[in-house]
């Protein structure tokens, strides 16, 4: 189970004008607990005027061999008007302690021998940086690309993190940098990394077909335009991983089913079960939230995917979903947030 526990700022590290980097300690006595697959994410909790706010942020740090680490460190890039992202680049100072959830996530790479590839927009290289520090330093038979898009060098996240990766692994690791606003000196030619531009670029990088798997992280459209260009060159769905950042809200799908007038959900969490009615207008996971307020949850916009649950009985009605992959979905697999009774009784999982 996901659980909450406060961590003490151990540095606070400017990156650009609008995004830092923040290493938080590990107590010796949690550190199995905070222990992280690369890629994965945390959740950091604040209260504001007794309104609870949830943000998930990337582990950029390599996952450690071993013990469980000692330190974790995470990106943050301020967000306009965003309650969280302003408090971390204009409050948060050396020492001070944040409400922090143990990791999650399934965006993930454990090592192992190939040929791997992403393509990431902006903070997207958070999760991505983490995935290939811990590859190529524990796998020396793996390969990586890199593919990034950014506005301009100077707003650039963890510039000197990946040049330091190209020096280290030289035969090993392929960096590809596109400024969409600035011209650079040398490489590709300013622009957006849209479908088109990829098509092109993708294979005259590297053999597509023969990657073994392609990391897609960063604002909607480039994921989307990303995921669209690979299978238009044969990649199988299976070897695309995904990840984004931050979609705009969207009404239900048209055409959605109704829900019942009166309507129950069971759910398991944490080895213990309960059954409650199901408000009208609410997502399940809000009807558990009412009952259980210890049920896991980050984003609430069904991007984090740290709401999954396993539907036991009944049907459901999810708005969206950028978090689960189709074999998760197909297996059974819901975002509580994001679902809404079609039948007269749910049952929910959280701990399978």
């Amino acid at each position: 189970m996901a659980r909450f526990h406060r961590l003490r700022v151990a540095a606070v590290d400017r990156l650009t004008d609008d995004s830092v980097a923040l290493t938080l300690a590990v107590p010796p006595d949690l550190r199995e607990e905070y222990r992280y697959a690369p890629g994965q994410h945390l959740a950091l909790r604040r209260t504001v005027d007794g309104e609870e706010i949830r943000r998930t942020y990337s582990i950029c740090s390599p996952a450690p061999d071993g013990e469980g680490p000692s330190t974790l460190r995470v990106g943050v890039r301020l967000v306009e008007g965003g309650a969280f992202s302003t408090y971390a680049l204009k409050e948060i100072n050396l020492g001070d302690e944040l409400e922090v959830m143990t990791p999650a996530g399934r965006f993930t790479l454990q090592p192992a021998p190939g040929q791997y590839a992403a393509i990431v927009g902006g903070s997207g290289i958070t999760p991505v940086l983490s995935i290939v520090s811990t590859l190529l330093a524990r796998e020396p038979r793996a390969r990586f690309c890199l593919i990034r898009s950014d506005r301009t060098a100077a707003s650039t996240m963890f510039l000197e993190e990946v040049a330091d990766l190209k020096d280290r692994y030289p035969d090993r690791f392929q960096l590809v940098t596109v400024l969409s606003r600035e011209e650079q000196q040398a490489g590709l030619p300013s622009g957006r990394l849209d479908q088109e531009r990829l098509t092109g670029l993708l294979p005259a990088l590297l053999p597509v077909g023969q990657v073994d798997g392609w990391f897609l992280c960063g604002p909607y459209g480039l994921v989307e335009g990303a995921e669209r260009t690979l299978r238009g060159l044969g990649v199988p769905r299976s070897r695309i991983h995904e990840e984004i950042f931050h979609v705009d809200a969207s009404p239900a799908p048209a055409g959605a089913a109704t829900a019942p007038a009166h309507s129950t959900v069971t759910a398991r969490l944490d080895g213990r079960g309960g059954t409650w009615p199901v408000q009208d207008g609410e997502s399940l996971l809000d009807t558990v939230l009412r009952n259980r307020p210890d049920a896991p949850y980050a984003c609430k916009g069904g991007v984090c995917g740290t709401c999954r649950a396993f539907l036991v009985s009944g049907e459901v009605r999810m708005d969206r979903n950028f978090a689960l992959e189709a074999e998760e979905t197909e297996a059974g697999y819901v975002l509580a947030c994001q679902s809404h009774p079609v039948t007269e009784r749910v049952e929910l999982d959280f701990d399978r």
